[in-house]
C-alpha cells in the first residue's frame, strides 16, 4: 500500500491522453500553486527522446522543478515498479520543500503505481 506519509500529504493528479495540453496546464498549476511537476509518461523518462515526446523544453523545465525526466538512457532497463520508487521519493522530496508535488502524464500504470500504491513482485 501507498507510504503513510503519502496518505497524509496533497498530490495533484492531471493525467489524460498525448497532445491536450498537459505540460501548459500543469505549468501554470504550478507556478499558481508552489507545485513541482513529476511527470509520469513513460518516454519522457528517456535521455535523447527529443523528438516525438511532447517533452517540455528546456525554457519550459527551467520556468519549475520539473522531476522523472531524462533519467535513464534509452538502452537501459526501466519499469513501472522503478518508476513508482523513485516517484515516491520525489514527491516526498517536493513536499519536503513545503511544495506541491503534481503527478501529470498519461502513462496510466505508472500513474495508477502511484496513488493506487500497487505493490510489485520480482
Amino acid at each position: 500500500m501507498i507510504d503513510e506519509v503519502l496518505k497524509k500529504k496533497p498530490l495533484l493528479a492531471l493525467i489524460g491522453p498525448t497532445a491536450i495540453g498537459k505540460t501548459d496546464i500543469s505549468l501554470e498549476l504550478a507556478k499558481m500553486l508552489d507545485g513541482e511537476i513529476i511527470s509520469a509518461d513513460s518516454m519522457l523518462i528517456y535521455r535523447e527522446m527529443n523528438i516525438g515526446t511532447a517533452k517540455p523544453d528546456f525554457y519550459q523545465q527551467n520556468l519549475v522543478p520539473h522531476h522523472m525526466i531524462d533519467i535513464v538512457d534509452p538502452d537501459q532497463t526501466f519499469n513501472a515498479a522503478m518508476y513508482k520508487e523513485l516517484a515516491e521519493d520525489a514527491i516526498k522530496d517536493t513536499d519536503s520543500r513545503g511544495s506541491l508535488p503534481i503527478l501529470s502524464g498519461g502513462t496510466g500504470l505508472y500513474v495508477n503505481a502511484v496513488i493506487n500504491g500497487y505493490s510489485f513482485t520480482e
